[in-house]
């Protein structure tokens, strides 16, 4: 389980990595599809399977709406990929930052500390993760209602942005 979770980490890291290095939003779209994969795989290995499945889900229809106003407003021909030099050399700089930091406070990390949320079950009668999941709906819920409104005028915008026949407000660009 551990091997899995160093696993889960190093490619969430190496994802970020390339994703803050990719200038060309395509590929960054697709970089940050797979670190949420890797994210809501870290999830799972510390119990919480219910969040992990619906941050993703919810996560991918975000990425759905970002993607579509990234193809719309990034109109390259040839769009510059992670396999050429300056875009290697930018994510080696910050795989190295990261290496650093982490050199800084290994001493106080430990592996111990990686407990899953329904260690202690026996002393609890819902899942660790349901408990969260009724937590932000009763005490975030105008949060909750914010954040999907605010998506679903998101959405109007991108619609509006890549309506064709030369309407739409950066057309011209």
């Amino acid at each position: 389980m551990v091997y899995m979770m160093y696993c889960l980490l190093f490619g969430l890291v190496v994802g970020l990595a390339a994703v803050a290095s990719n200038p060309s939003p395509y590929f960054a779209a697709l970089g940050l599809v797979l670190v949420a994969g890797m994210g809501c795989g870290v999830l799972v290995g510390h119990g919480g399977s219910f969040l992990s499945l619906i941050l993703f889900l919810i996560y991918l229809g975000g990425m759905l709406v970002v993607f579509a106003y990234s193809a719309a407003l990034a109109a390259e021909p040839y769009p510059e990929g992670w396999g050429s030099w300056p875009v290697l050399g930018l994510a080696a700089g910050y795989l190295v930052g990261v290496g650093v930091a982490a050199g800084v406070v290994v001493g106080d990390w430990y592996q111990e500390s990686w407990m899953v949320c329904d260690e202690f079950g026996e002393f609890s009668m819902l899942r660790g993760d349901i408990s969260g999941v009724a937590m932000m709906y009763s005490s975030g819920g105008g949060l909750l209602i914010t954040g999907a409104w605010v998506l679903l005028l998101t959405l109007f915008v991108v619609l509006e942005l890549t309506r064709g026949m030369g309407r739409g407000a950066l057309r011209a660009v």
